[in-house]
């Protein structure tokens, strides 16, 4: 066996299982969760069910890692983002990464989350440890908002990040529901309320547009 065959095999799994992934997306995007199954799946992938099913027991399981894969990218990249930009920019941005994944796939982003609500061992393990490290995150960042004078002083950190993922939540659940059409202006309103009375948001502060740096300073009551 030459050295770098079993590179090779580890590299052309890993390339199946990301094809399987993205065929799969497609599948659960286009005929819904229930629609879906793994042989269609691994026809339009290219391998065989038993391919498939080497890499994923079910659809189920397929449908966790592909939601666990994507808000893993989503949740990195918005996290490196972080440019202290003021507290209500910061976490408006970060649940603004979340809203934007979810649009692009709408259908798919109702059975993701349904079914990741209940997921079994070991995925319900990894999407904690994923809501774990965003609330350790914007706890930080909330430390950082009392530091600068921006926030009340008795704001406490974990709580406001409960607080924060409670505000995320209920957003996304009235947008994907029908119930309002715009899940990031809901979100800010109910931020702002929260750390008691930060400035709204112009335009051009809003996640996705130029910003310039807010000047520090303490919100009067």
């Amino acid at each position: 066996m030459k050295a770098d065959e079993p590179k090779k095999r580890s590299e052309g799994k890993a390339a199946t299982r990301a094809r399987i992934l993205e065929v799969a997306k497609a599948e659960l995007e286009e005929k819904g969760f229930d629609g879906t199954n793994i042989r269609a799946v691994a026809e339009a992938a290219g391998v065989g069910t038993g391919t498939v099913v080497l890499h994923f027991a079910d659809k189920r399981e397929l449908l966790h890692a592909a939601l666990f894969g994507d808000l893993e990218a989503t949740w990195h990249a918005a996290r490196d983002a972080d440019s202290d930009r003021g507290v209500v920019v910061e976490l408006s941005a970060l649940a603004d990464a979340f809203f934007r994944y979810y649009a692009k796939r709408e259908r798919l982003s109702r059975a993701l989350l349904r079914e990741s609500l209940f997921a079994d061992p070991p995925w319900s393990t990894r999407f904690s440890a994923q809501v774990a490290e965003l609330t350790a995150h914007v706890s930080k960042l909330v430390s950082r908002a009392k530091d600068r004078g921006e926030i009340r002083p008795e704001l406490e950190p974990q709580a406001t990040a409960a607080a924060f993922l409670s505000f995320y939540y209920f957003a996304l659940l009235a947008w994907l529901q029908g119930g309002h059409p715009a899940p990031l202006s809901l979100f800010e309103t109910l931020l702002r309320q929260h750390l008691g009375g930060n400035d709204a948001i112009s335009p051009a502060q809003r996640p996705g547009t130029s910003r310039k740096k807010p000047k520090k300073r303490s919100i009067e009551r």
